[in-house]
């Protein structure tokens, strides 16, 4: 069977290579752009028009027109043309006011801008302030809070921690612990209406509170399992139940490393007498104010967001029983998280953003 002429090789140049690499990872704010650039990488890399097709899922015209417009005119070759259309009634001057009132000034009443009150302010319409904001990644309604730790030792013990997240002893078992108290037993005033096509679930805004249970839990960094116990109080008494309860269900030939925030009920004498009495648990502190340095915070995240944020308990033992059920499912098929940043990393991180901060601050 006669074959087509072969296609002409393309050769990149490191400049065009690095561009189209950069395009190609576009998903959906270019896209069109992004499938452009994934064909002449591939062109360039040999192979026929078909072969390509093929392994883009594109049709052989496509890559052929492609191939043809950048060896016409390279990277311009693939960028959209200018199309007619209604001229652009804000300059870049104005964008750029636009976007210098909206980071360095607040509006005289109000605490952030609105597209309404900047609209008003800079005799814009509401559309084209919503447009550049959208564009350029400013939401001024939106705020988060932070807080850094205060912990003298706070290097120290990011190290210590990460270290172990990063690089577990071995014969032993790195244990994430902490509890969530003050877990509520809530049933709606209403019965839930359940979803229907086109309508959510819909349940009551108001609740009955039927008491409250303290969840200790005990993540394996290893294999994702959860020890789990349920207490109607949270003092240095359930805590010391709890450790016994680890200790039970540990392995004897196995250390213990602990991951623990600074809790007083986990610096009592009685707790302390007891490590001290069991050598083979060795606890590891975070710093202060740093939860988000423990993983079973994360399994706490899930617990409330895929179980108890819509459930309703008309007592503390139903309450106990679906958390119970809960981990037992998530034994079952646990899933462990993995810690991927060194302590460099997060030092370092944690002082560019502080160093922003000061930046910012300077001029006030």
């Amino acid at each position: 069977m006669a074959r087509g002429p072969a296609p002409v090789e393309i050769v990149l140049s490191d400049v065009e290579r690095e561009q189209l690499e950069s395009w190609a990872r576009r998903r959906t704010s270019a896209a069109g752009l992004a499938m452009r650039s994934r064909i002449v990488l591939a062109a360039a890399e040999g192979g026929s028009n078909t072969e390509i097709a093929a392994r883009l899922e594109q049709h052989r015209n496509t890559v052929a027109r492609w191939r043809k417009r950048f060896l016409e005119a390279r990277l311009d070759g693939l960028v959209d043309e200018p199309r007619s259309g209604r001229p652009r009634t804000v300059d870049d001057a104005a964008v750029e006011k636009l976007i210098t009132e909206t980071l360095e000034n607040a509006p005289k009443a109000d605490a952030h801008w609105s597209t309404r009150s900047m609209a008003a302010h800079l005799g814009m319409s509401q559309s084209t302030v919503s447009r550049v904001w959208r564009a350029f990644g400013l939401a001024p309604h939106k705020a988060e809070t932070w807080k850094l730790s205060k912990d003298p030792l706070f290097t120290e013990k990011v190290r210590d921690v990460v270290g172990l997240y990063l690089d577990p002893p071995e014969r032993a078992v790195v244990l994430c612990v902490d509890e969530k108290t003050q877990v509520q037993a809530l049933d709606r005033t209403a019965p839930t209406f359940p979803m229907l096509p086109g309508t959510p679930e819909r349940a009551s805004h108001d609740y009955v509170r039927h008491g409250t249970s303290s969840l200790y839990a005990a993540l394996d960094l290893a294999t994702g399992k959860v020890i789990g116990s349920l207490h109607s109080r949270h003092r240095a008494v359930e805590f010391g139940k709890f450790l016994r309860k680890i200790d039970a269900e540990v392995p004897d030939d196995l250390e213990v490393h602990l991951v623990l925030d600074n809790a007083s009920t986990h610096k009592t004498p009685a707790i302390k007498r007891w490590l001290a009495a069991h050598p083979r648990f060795v606890v590891h502190f975070t710093p202060t104010s740093s939860s988000w340095l423990n993983l079973v915070e994360r399994w706490f995240a899930e617990l409330t967001t895929k179980k108890l944020q819509r459930s309703a308990h008309r007592s503390v033992a139903a309450l106990n029983a679906d958390i119970r059920a809960w981990i037992k499912n998530w034994n079952e098929d646990p899933k462990p998280y993995v810690w991927t940043k060194t302590a460099d990393e997060i030092l370092d991180s944690i002082a560019h953003y502080c160093s922003r901060w000061r930046t910012s601050d300077s001029g006030h």
